[in-house]
């Protein structure tokens, strides 16, 4: 895995996840990711994953490569802005992780977390 600085007004990708997203994007047929979040969980908001086509005019880019993006609205990136998105491999089974700077608290299975005033 390379080591970036840490910028908290970027989306960072590992290189294991940078793998893992341009696969998934390729299977899904689409050409770039969305990162969202929505109200949802135990705790007050959730990570929302699409496969998109192309951005939404309030998107924000953050190139993975010189193929694939991560897109966040504008209106979501104050909650996920400075987050680090990281491929986790425990036994068979992969999946995302994000690791962001602005999250308060998290749920005990990981699904969901607050941001400072949001939460329950």
């Amino acid at each position: 895995m390379s080591v970036a600085t840490f910028d908290p007004t970027r989306i960072s990708v590992t290189d294991a996840a940078a793998v893992h997203i341009r696969e998934q994007v390729a299977r899904s047929g689409r050409h770039h990711l969305r990162l969202g979040v929505k109200e949802s969980g135990c705790n007050g908001f959730m990570y929302v994953l699409d496969y998109i086509d192309a951005p939404a005019d309030d998107d924000r880019a953050f190139p993975i490569n010189a193929d694939v993006a991560v897109y966040v609205s504008e209106g979501d990136l104050p909650m996920v802005q400075g987050t680090e998105v990281d491929l986790v491999t425990e036994g068979l089974n992969s999946s995302l992780r994000f690791k962001n700077p602005n999250a308060s608290a998290h749920c005990g299975c990981g699904e969901s977390f607050s941001i400072d005033g949001s939460g329950t």
